[in-house]
């Protein structure tokens, strides 16, 4: 399975769980959707696991719903990104990742070590958050940013912001950019 290192707590700062599942019981009745077993699971998995792959998404919601296909996380997942109440974003090298800050215009900042994925809040607060110097007669909505860096476990103690020490023991980087464990 692929996973994102992710700082301890993250997904689960802020309203209870309960009160979240009330809130996006709400929010799905308000877009024209039914509020099914399915999409309060797959809604609950990716707000434990922020920024975590389908696969992984699949997985998480089988500790909930063990009986659930693959197919069936996939098609909530994809109609859940429709109506925005996930947000699905893709890093350079890594495959589709879901969040459940959804709402605002934020970007991120990926360690290139250890696939760690933190949100970074726009700077401007609005969108686009970037002016492009060519817009080549486009209207601009958005620009989406990714941070790549190293992070401070990744970071050697005596090279403070530098290259990472090779010897390191940290997981390295899959294909998929994200760290196996």
């Amino acid at each position: 399975m692929t996973s994102v290192h992710q700082h301890p707590g993250h997904a689960l700062e802020g309203p209870s769980l309960d009160d979240l599942r009330a809130q996006w019981s709400d929010e799905l009745r308000s877009r024209g959707r039914r509020v099914t077993k399915q999409r309060i699971a797959v809604l609950t998995a990716v707000h434990r696991h922020q920024h975590s792959p389908a696969e992984n998404i699949v997985t998480y919601v089988r500790d909930e719903l063990p009986n659930i296909t693959v197919q069936s996380v996939y098609v909530v997942l994809a109609d859940l990104t429709d109506i925005e109440l996930l947000r699905k974003f893709q890093p350079p090298n890594t495959p589709a990742l879901y969040e459940t800050r959804a709402s605002d215009n934020h970007h991120h900042a990926l360690c290139v070590v250890c696939g760690r994925i933190e949100d970074v809040d726009c700077a401007i607060g609005e969108a686009p958050c970037l002016t492009p110097s060519e817009t080549h007669d486009m209207s601009i909505i958005a620009a989406d940013v990714v941070y790549r860096g190293i992070c401070q476990s990744c970071r050697s103690p005596d090279e403070g912001t530098g290259s990472p020490d090779p010897h390191a023991a940290h997981a390295a980087p899959t294909s998929s950019g994200l760290t196996a464990h």
